[in-house]
């Protein structure tokens, strides 16, 4: 529980980017498949949650300094 109460804003970015990059494979996607990103819902997926969690991960709250 302690684990998820710290990085609560990680875990939210990826569940929403995760949810973004799906939607961008279904409603835009790749014609073709030579996309290597959006070509199959599971990359699309993998990395809208990646880019989600990076960039919410910037508001984690810092832990106290030990001094």
């Amino acid at each position: 529980m302690k684990l998820l109460k710290r990085h609560w804003p990680t875990l939210l970015g990826a569940a929403l980017g995760a949810l973004g990059g799906y939607l961008y494979w279904y409603f835009v996607g790749c014609a073709d498949g030579t996309c290597p990103i959006t070509s199959s819902p599971l990359n699309s997926t993998l990395w809208g949650a990646v880019m989600g969690g990076l960039l919410l991960s910037m508001f984690e709250p810092k832990p106290p300094r030990k001094e």
